[in-house]
């Protein structure tokens, strides 16, 4: 993994934790979170961030 793909990967889960926060806090919709999932992913083309991705959510009843 070169530098700049590790900088990506830190830039994308740190940012992901903070909007995983946003979603568990109510400050954010689940649609939201998928869109900003959806955004930062393109943006930061994660290594190993695309294993984790959460754009999979399943709604709960």
């Amino acid at each position: 993994m070169s530098k700049e793909e590790f900088r990506n990967e830190k830039l994308y889960q740190t940012t992901m934790h903070l909007v995983r926060k946003m979603l568990s806090e109510g400050i954010i919709s689940e649609k939201e979170y998928c869109q900003i999932d959806t955004i930062f992913l393109e943006k930061y083309r994660p290594v190993f961030g695309t294993l984790f991705s959460d754009i999979r959510l399943t709604s709960e009843p």
